[in-house]
């Protein structure tokens, strides 16, 4: 046996080549070059359950990699479960449906065509909830000048200050509309809503608001009002309200329950009803204000055909082209909120309709200063942090 190595050595110094050169030695094991820094975290500003979880990749493009495999496990030790494959660029994933207070591991297999190289094993990270989202401080101050200006406004209603509130032209024709059917000694046809809404639709509630202005007008004038009902909740706020209009002219003889009907729920049933009425009643002031559906062009017609001056008002903006086309006046979306505040000077919806106003200022102040802001941050960079920062919510 030594006899065998002298020679094997002796062979290796004639060809001019060292012992250890003639026998290589075997290549050191495969360091994963790949994957490097991963750590995963809390992702701040959520409602829990979840861990972004980022890595750095080699500088120079890594032509052997392939796929990218991401495993979770609550124990350094394994075992250790694959949660996503991804594309050799993804450098950030943000493991979800994660249980909040639990520590997880994470670890990352890079698949190359040499192999598989297995990441250290992350340092543990527990998703927690946040109880405040500080990228919505914007908001939170928004909402907070909005809730003061609204308590504002109401407490100077209250003390009896006049606020300002622009008159729509629809309801200049209120009275008008209220005089002519008493002059033709025709009564009133008011519709708080169609044939499928319910008294919590809030268009509903602020139609019923309008109606009380009306009937106090028609007890004053002494011209009958009609005000048939879809919804049986509606019918008896709106004989409650036409009762209390009547009491407030001095007028209680004069009030008719039996004006303030209930038809049916059923949508087209309802607007054939309400279609006989105009016909068989011809009256000559017709109001329909709340929330309508596919009944609004058909009443809108009948009523035009009977020749009755008619104001229309919703917020369904698929309806609003018919009662436009069919009808004299019409309030468009927000003005039957405007006009119920308007109308009945009740100091919460006065309040909250200036509020509103005030609103609506502010924001178009603040989005004239955001795009001055970001025009000039083309030569201040600094402005821009401010304008997305306090000027727009992520």
């Amino acid at each position: 046996m030594r006899s065998n190595i002298t020679i094997l050595t002796l062979l290796a110094l004639s060809a001019g080549l060292s012992f250890s050169e003639a026998v290589p030695a075997h290549d050191p094991p495969p360091q994963n070059i790949y994957v490097t820094n991963l750590k995963a975290e809390d992702v701040p500003n959520d409602a829990g359950g979840e861990l972004l979880v980022t890595w750095d990749l080699p500088a120079g493009p890594a032509s052997k990699l392939s796929v990218l495999r991401l495993l979770r496990a609550e124990n350094p030790e394994g075992p250790f479960s694959k949660v996503v494959e991804m594309a050799p660029g993804i450098s950030e994933y943000t493991d979800q449906g994660l249980a909040d207070g639990r520590k997880y591991f994470y670890r990352i297999d890079a698949v190359t065509d040499d192999g598989m190289f297995a990441s250290p094993v992350s340092a543990p990270a527990n998703p927690q909830s946040s109880w405040f989202n500080s990228q919505r401080v914007s908001l939170l101050m928004a909402l907070a000048v909005f809730a003061g200006l609204v308590l504002f406004f109401i407490w100077r209603a209250r003390k009896g200050a006049a606020l300002f509130v622009r008159r729509i032209t629809g309801l200049s024709a209120v009275d008008e509309a209220i005089g002519r059917a008493t002059e033709m000694g025709r009564p009133i046809l008011y519709l708080p809503s169609g044939g499928l809404s319910a008294v919590s639709d809030i268009q509903t509630l602020a139609s019923l608001v309008i109606l009380g202005r009306v009937a106090e007008k028609a007890a004053e004038y002494e011209t009958p009002l009609l005000v048939p009902c879809s919804d049986p909740l509606v019918m008896t706020l709106a004989q409650e309200i036409v009762k209390a209009s009547y009491l407030n002219v001095g007028r209680p003889d004069a009030y008719r329950a039996e004006n303030i009907r209930y038809l049916t729920n059923e949508q087209f049933a309802y607007t054939a009803g309400v279609d006989g009425i105009m016909l068989r009643e011809k009256p000559a002031a017709n109001f329909m204000i709340g929330t309508f559906y596919a009944e609004s062009l058909i009443l809108a017609e009948t009523g035009y055909a009977t020749g009755a001056i008619q104001i229309a008002g919703t917020a369904m903006i698929t309806q609003l082209p018919f009662f436009v086309a069919a009808c004299d006046y019409t309030l468009i979306g927000e003005e039957i909120y405007a006009a119920s505040a308007y109308l009945s000077k009740e100091p919460v919806l006065m309040g909250t309709i200036k509020a509103q106003d005030w609103g609506k200022a502010i924001a178009i102040a603040l989005i004239i200063i955001g795009l001055i802001l970001e025009t000039l941050a083309l030569k201040y960079p600094q402005l821009h942090f401010f304008a997305s920062r306090w000027l727009s919510s992520q």
